[in-house]
């Protein structure tokens, strides 16, 4: 893997660049939509690829193991055979997942018991058979083992889980560096920062992060309920640790403003189950405000959901058409909600790019959180 810059902003810490790896190339700052289990839930392949276009997608390690089984994935050739996506693959460890279950699960020095949600058996986790999992799920980008901490987090605890974590990443890497890539192609290992909202530790953290020597680095625990400013301020302190000439991943974040709030501060890579799950539940993000598509107001508005949109149902169905699929209760609904939503998150990072580029992105960003910060 390899990362390039492009430019930066000359107002903020913005960055533009692009990661290269054996299934292409990844301009950032990049928005990974959420395909847990194979799939970007609603979505075909085709109007993944064709309408929304991102260079990277997201699987989730803890229920790609669990179903379909790590086996069949293997016997498919790995994820992008077996789901058809030849783009790059990011895959998370299955330590958010882990750490999601917390009535169902026990951690120890050695790795992590947890139950499964889907039939109740019992399974172990450690840093050594995740390094196995993703090496048989086959992303172009794996994720190090962690512990992801709850908000609020005594500050004893968070210490121990960091200083755990950091003993994790250790033996992750030794194990990685002990086995091949199994498809023929290259697999690069990402560590994560933690330290919850502590600025000592997340320091402490992103400078054993950073002396790890890893080709990219992420951030952690910061999508677990804290305050937006506690997220920045903390993205903030980690930025200006972790090297300059590597990618930036921030784990699990998060609205469109949110997106373009830790852009600024440095970031260059994001995911997020918001504008799928949004999606579903009847929220559009638009460059003007957010719509609630269900609301009365649209019943007999025959503009299109989003003059603006980049994908095709933005302008091939309208307003009072995707209210009433809700009303009833169709899933095409959702299904054109989902396309729409993930369309403008990669419109908004890929406008972004343009602005970092272009050398005004202070100003385009201000003026936009201006705008994306109401109700319509």
């Amino acid at each position: 893997m390899e990362f390039k810059l492009s430019g930066k902003d000359a107002g903020s810490k913005a960055r533009a660049g692009v990661v290269t790896t054996d299934h292409g190339a990844i301009e950032t700052p990049i928005f990974m939509p959420v395909g847990t289990v194979a799939t970007v839930k609603g979505v075909h392949q085709r109007e993944l690829k064709e309408d929304i276009n991102p260079d990277i997608i997201l699987g989730n390690t803890y229920h790609l193991y669990l179903r379909p089984k790590t086996s069949i994935i293997e016997q498919a050739g790995g994820l992008h055979k077996f789901m058809n996506w030849d783009r790059n693959i990011l895959t998370d460890s299955g330590g958010f997942q882990v750490y999601s279950l917390s009535d169902n699960r026990k951690i120890k020095e050695e790795g992590v018991k947890f139950k499964s949600h889907i039939d109740g058996s019992y399974h172990f986790f450690t840093p050594e058979n995740v390094m196995d999992i993703q090496r048989t799920i086959g992303a172009d980008i794996i994720m190090a083992f962690d512990e992801c901490t709850p908000y609020p987090c005594d500050y004893n605890y968070a210490k121990r889980s960091m200083h755990m974590t950091h003993r994790w990443l250790d033996r992750c890497i030794k194990r990685f560096n002990e086995t091949p890539d199994k498809y023929g192609y290259e697999q690069t290992l990402f560590p994560i920062v933690q330290g919850s909202t502590y600025k000592d530790l997340r320091r402490q953290s992103a400078e054993y992060i950073a002396n790890s020597g890893a080709q990219g680095n992420a951030i952690g625990g910061l999508s677990v309920g804290e305050p937006a400013e506690e997220m920045y301020e903390m993205t903030e302190v980690v930025c200006e640790i972790l090297p300059e000439d590597k990618p930036r991943y921030l784990m699990g974040v998060g609205t469109p403003i949110n997106i373009l709030e830790n852009i600024a501060l440095g970031i260059d890579m994001f995911d997020c189950v918001m504008p799928t799950r949004n999606a579903r539940n009847g929220m559009l993000f638009t460059a003007h405000g957010t719509i609630n598509i269900k609301n009365k107001k649209w019943e007999a508005d025959f503009s299109p959901i989003d003059e603006m949109g980049i994908t095709d149902v933005d302008t091939y169905y309208t307003k009072a058409y995707l209210r009433h699929l809700f009303a009833a209760n169709e899933y095409l609904g959702k299904q054109i909600a989902t396309i729409h939503n993930l369309g403008f998150y990669l419109w908004l990072v890929r406008e972004a790019r343009k602005h970092i580029l272009a050398g005004d992105f202070t100003d385009w960003k201000n003026k936009m959180v201006k705008q994306m910060d109401k109700r319509l």
